[in-house]
């Protein structure tokens, strides 16, 4: 909370930050490969007031390339959203301190998050507090 009574636009970065991280890092399905955040681009728009109960973080990759993806989301109350947020998120060989390919694994998982409208879509939910 800062000075005047709402949650700080910081906080909505680590926010999106425990929602991506939890996605991205399951045991069954990861990313320990390793990955960068090359972008954040957020519209904040409305104010979230201190309280003791958790928002919601819908999240959903909305594109996939060769070497990166993006990650949507919506920070939210059922239909009140707060935030509205994309990260583009690079996959990382930090060994080679360079960008590396997305694998053939790593795009089957994403593309069971995508936002087509194909059958069998799904979409993660995390919770923040």
């Amino acid at each position: 909370m800062d000075a005047y009574g709402h949650v700080n636009n910081a906080v909505f970065v680590r926010y999106l930050e425990e929602a991506r991280i939890d996605f991205l890092f399951r045991p069954e399905k990861d990313f320990q490969q390793g990955s960068v955040v090359a972008r954040h681009e957020i519209d904040y728009k409305r104010q979230l007031v201190h309280r003791h109960h958790p928002v919601d973080i819908e999240l959903w990759v909305s594109q996939i390339r060769a070497a990166s993806f993006t990650i949507t989301y919506e920070v939210k109350d059922d239909d009140l959203v707060y935030v509205r947020a994309s990260t583009v998120v690079v996959p990382f060989d930090f060994e080679a301190q360079r960008p590396r390919r997305i694998t053939a694994e790593e795009r089957e998982f994403l593309q069971e998050y995508t936002d087509d409208p194909a059958p069998g879509d799904n979409k993660e939910e995390a919770v923040a507090a």
